[in-house]
């Protein structure tokens, strides 16, 4: 009986390790070939495209109206683009102070909220006169040659492009933590991915699409994580996703720990929805067409975070290398692999995030951070616990600054 619970336990253990290794290849890859990102620019525009710059918000009463004068300074032919802001449960005091913008407001009403619903009703009502749809989350701000530079990206001859979503607050340890997980996030799934000729990866804002694509493609959508759906139907058509790295879009990052906890289960609940119902469609198109950029986007799915990532290799290898420099064999029997099969894993996993976290990180104020890692660990640990359900209810994140406190996102 005990031969064949430790074959149990070998076989649990050695699938573990390959999941956490081609874990581990897959951003240390990645990480390497980030380094190596270029951006590229043509030296004639073709074309002047117009953008409608949709900015759909959900009881956002208390950034809507900054964000909305912001999005309306552009560098950019006035008469080429058109800011709309898809209100949402708003106070009525909100939207007497929108209108008074130069911008264009859409009421929206659901029985249960959702961004792509809203998006949807949205494009219903403004109609087809438009090239490009550019989705701003309500808490955003443009750098005021974004447009022009997502334009760029599409006389290239890309019909959807991700811009650079970096943090506008770095007010406490959290928010901290949240900003370096997004430029990491940035180096790998964007510039590396570039880098290699394969999409970058959507993040549901900052982003924008040919505008029939996306209409057509939302059109499809009812779900949470509709940037990851939109994400893997265009790239199953064919499409690659472009990444303008200078093109900077400030994100609130969050700083408590219940909404760092509802983010991470909306996120969880969505990649690992979208891992189960793609992954064999993903399989059948590698092999029959070849396109390894949509495996790719599977495959990345069921990534795991990379604080749980780091997390679980470290706990993992100072427990094998108690059992391996205290060497009781009865404790031996039962753990596979060894040691030191474990500390390469993690070396290399800090290593490929040490390599894609910005100069401009390695301060005092980033130390003071990682001090919160480990609560950190656990909150990302409780997300994958109650992920059940994310993605059948709305799952809000209150935003509250709209100034940027850092600018230099390089």
């Amino acid at each position: 009986m005990t031969i064949y619970l430790q074959v149990l336990v070998y076989i649990i253990e050695y699938a573990l390790f390959a999941f956490l290794a081609m874990a581990t290849a897959y951003i240390f890859i990645y990480a390497i070939a980030g380094i190596f990102y270029r951006q590229k620019t043509p030296d004639k525009i073709q074309k002047i495209r117009k953008f409608a710059v949709l900015i759909p918000g959900y009881k956002e009463d208390s950034v809507i109206i900054h964000v909305a004068k912001q999005a309306t300074i552009q560098d950019y032919p006035k008469d080429k683009y058109e800011v709309i802001v898809i209100a949402d449960s708003f106070k009525p005091e909100t939207l007497k102070e929108l209108r008074k913008l130069p911008i264009r407001v859409v009421e929206v009403v659901f029985e249960v909220s959702k961004k792509s619903k809203a998006l949807n009703q949205c494009m219903k009502v403004i109609g087809d006169d438009y090239d490009v749809a550019f989705v701003l989350d309500a808490d955003n701000i443009m750098e005021p040659d974004v447009l022009t530079k997502i334009n760029v990206a599409f006389d290239k001859g890309y019909n959807a492009v991700q811009g650079h979503r970096t943090a506008k607050n770095l007010n406490s340890n959290f928010a901290t933590l949240d900003a370096i997980s997004e430029e990491i996030n940035n180096h790998i799934f964007r510039k590396g991915h570039r880098v290699l000729g394969i999409s970058s990866a959507l993040i549901g804002s900052g982003m924008g699409l040919d505008y029939k694509l996306f209409k057509e493609t939302m059109a499809t959508v009812d779900s949470v994580g509709e940037d990851k759906e939109v994400e893997l139907k265009i790239i199953r058509q064919g499409y690659t996703i472009d990444y303008v790295h200078d093109a900077l879009i400030y994100d609130e990052k969050t700083s408590r720990s219940d909404a760092f906890v509802n983010q991470r289960r909306r996120w969880i609940a969505a990649q690992l929805n979208y891992f189960r119902t793609h992954f064999l469609d993903g399989v059948r198109e590698l092999i029959l067409h070849g396109n390894f950029d949509y495996f790719d986007k599977v495959l990345q799915m069921v990534q795991p975070p990379r604080i749980l990532l780091t997390g679980i290799l470290f706990l993992i290898t100072v427990i094998t290398g108690i059992v391996y420099f205290i060497p009781i064999k009865t404790l031996q029997l039962w753990v596979a692999p060894g040691f030191y099969f474990w500390m390469i894993l993690f070396i290399l996993t800090v290593f490929a995030l040490v390599l894609s976290v910005p100069l401009r990180f390695y301060n005092k104020k980033t130390f003071k951070a990682l001090l919160s890692l480990p609560y950190g660990f656990i909150l990302m640990f409780i997300s994958l616990l109650k992920f059940k359900g994310a993605m059948k209810k709305f799952l809000h994140t209150e935003h509250s600054h709209i100034h940027e406190e850092k600018k230099d996102s390089k």
